[in-house]
């Protein structure tokens, strides 16, 4: 299980570039997807919902019609933690190019 320990501005800027389309915002991990249409959203966040459970680990999330924007940090940590960045490499995967 990934650590859930903050991870410090250094750390974070070094592991970022291994997450392509993610950026830190206001302090979280941040992305947005966008899908040919609501169903095709749909589809993907009930995948990452499976994930996130498993992980023990939930996403702070929206979706408009065709867009997901997901934000990720560790509540309990006060911050970003590897168990983010584990989470975010988990929802790449389920990218037809991830």
């Amino acid at each position: 299980m990934p650590a859930r320990t903050r991870m410090t501005p250094e750390n974070i800027a070094a592991s970022l570039p291994s997450l392509a389309g993610w950026s830190v915002v206001d302090g979280k991990l941040h992305r947005e997807f966008k899908f040919a249409d609501f169903i095709a959203a749909w589809g993907f966040m009930s995948r990452v919902a499976l994930i996130a459970q498993s992980l023990d680990h939930h996403p702070d999330w929206s979706n408009v019609y065709n867009t997901v924007r997901i934000d990720l940090d560790t509540h309990d940590a006060g911050g970003i933690t590897e168990k983010d960045f584990e989470l975010a490499r988990r929802i790449d995967a389920l990218l037809p190019s991830g």
